[in-house]
Parts: structure tokens; C-alpha cells; sequence
């Protein structure tokens, strides 16, 4: 899927800020972009698996009156992440923290936002911080929907950018935990090919079972990243207009 960047170089360049990514497992790619431009608004965000920061800084930018709480269990990640948010100029309403989603309690939130691990099976890559990044061992989908459930306000949302075959997966998971799906964008690095990622959005609302149980109010739309000559489509440069360069 398209990014519009070296990967191999120390950072990222956009609009509003930096990120550098040199001393992070998982590098600034195509997903974080997408879930930190597609996800709904929140007043008090939490970011899980923050990495170098890139989301949390995107929800800071198109949201001003966000505050952020970012975590992650990769300590040079943190650090990365805590200089990236200092450089930023929404330093005052960021920050980044060691810990695993299980261990933390801070306060409630009304969005919580995750690109989650998401391999599930095979050769597990000898670095250990990027196998972390990558490998649903420290954090399984159902202890996502767990633990979001417990830091959630009450109609508080989750947005998360997964492989398209996760898909039906995850919405089980997500009933099992009286979450409802609300906005599920499959995305598509071509017309003329299968999904690649899928963008979901969800919310828990014991107040109203018949919603809790029913799609009925489930926004389901697409996105296609690349046009036919291979740019970026007029749709992807909509979406990401104030965050490219």
C-alpha cells in the first residue's frame, strides 16, 4: 500500500509536523496515515501502540481540544514518541507513556484509537521490539475490546485499521464485548484488487440493546488509494489533504 516516503530515511516530513521514526519498531506507513485521518473526534484520546506517535499527533492536529495519553510497551518507542509530540506545536495536550493497554487505568476516554498487532500465526521476526509491534502475543484482539471496554466512556468509540481478513473475526470479538460496529471502511490499494485494510469504527452502549445487537445504524463505505496512473487518488488526497506535503 502506498507511502509517500522513503522508509529507510530517520524521519517523515508533514504539513504541521515531524516524525522521526529511526528508533521505532513499526515505521510511519499507509495504515497510521489512514486510522489518524479517518477516525472519528475525541475530547480525551488514548492512542494504544503508539510507535513513533504519528497518530496521536494527527488526532492533535485535526482536533483542538483533544488531549492525547499515548502508550506502548517498546521503551525506545516511548522515548521517540515523547520527543516527537515536544517538537510538535501541540506538545502541551500530548503524551506518551510505558505500558501495556492491560496495566493501564488513567481515566476515561471518549476515543480510543489502535493499529494494532495483528499477525496472528508464522515466523515470528528475530527483533524483538518489531515482533512485539507486529504479533498479537502482547495484545490480542479480545484483550483490545476487553480493555477498551473498561476505559471507555459511556458512548465512547474505538477506531482501528486491521487486514481486511480480520474483518468477520473481529466483529465477533467485538459482539462478545457488547461493542457494535458504526463505521466499517474497506480499503483498497486498487479498484481491480481484493481489500487490503479495513477501517472500523465501534461503540458500547448498554443503554440500547437493540442497537448493541444490530447493524442497523452501521455506515459501511470504500476507499481506493490509487488512481490509474498509480498516485494518489482524488478520494486518499482528500482524505489526507492537510497532512501531506
Amino acid at each position: 500500500m502506498i507511502i509517500a516516503a522513503d522508509m529507510s530515511t530517520p524521519n517523515f516530513r508533514f504539513k504541521q509536523f515531524t516524525v522521526w521514526h529511526d528508533q521505532c519498531a513499526m515505521k510511519v506507513g499507509t495504515d497510521g496515515v489512514l486510522l489518524g485521518a479517518w477516525c472519528p473526534k475525541g475530547t480525551h484520546i488514548l492512542d494504544v501502540g503508539t510507535g513513533s506517535g504519528l497518530i496521536a499527533l494527527m488526532a492533535a492536529q485535526r482536533f483542538p481540544e483533544a488531549s492525547v495519553d499515548a502508550i506502548d510497551i517498546d521503551e525506545a518507542a516511548v522515548e521517540q514518541a515523547q520527543e516527537n509530540f515536544a517538537a510538535s506545536p501541540w506538545s502541551d495536550r500530548l503524551h506518551a507513556y510505558l505500558s501495556p493497554l492491560q496495566n493501564w487505568s488513567n481515566h476515561q476516554y471518549d476515543l480510543i484509537v489502535s493499529n494494532p498487532p495483528y499477525f496472528q500465526n508464522g515466523l515470528k521476526n528475530p527483533d524483538k521490539a518489531r515482533q512485539a509491534a507486529r504479533h498479537t502475543d502482547t495484545l490480542s484482539f479480545a484483550e483490545l475490546f476487553r480493555h477498551s471496554a473498561r476505559l471507555l466512556s459511556e458512548n465512547g468509540v474505538l477506531a482501528l485499521v486491521l487486514p481486511a481478513e480480520t474483518e468477520q473475526e473481529v466483529r465477533g470479538l467485538a459482539a462478545a464485548e457488547l461493542f457494535s460496529p458504526t463505521h466499517i471502511t474497506r480499503v483498497y490499494s486498487k479498484e481491480s484488487k481484493p481489500a487490503r485494510r479495513v477501517l472500523m469504527s465501534f461503540t458500547r452502549n448498554s443503554e440500547i440493546p437493540e442497537y448493541r445487537n444490530s447493524d442497523t445504524s452501521l455506515i459501511e463505505d470504500s476507499l481506493v488509494l490509487e488512481n490509474e496512473i498509480g498516485g494518489r487518488s482524488a478520494a486518499y488526497q482528500e482524505l489526507t489533504k492537510d497532512f501531506y506535503l
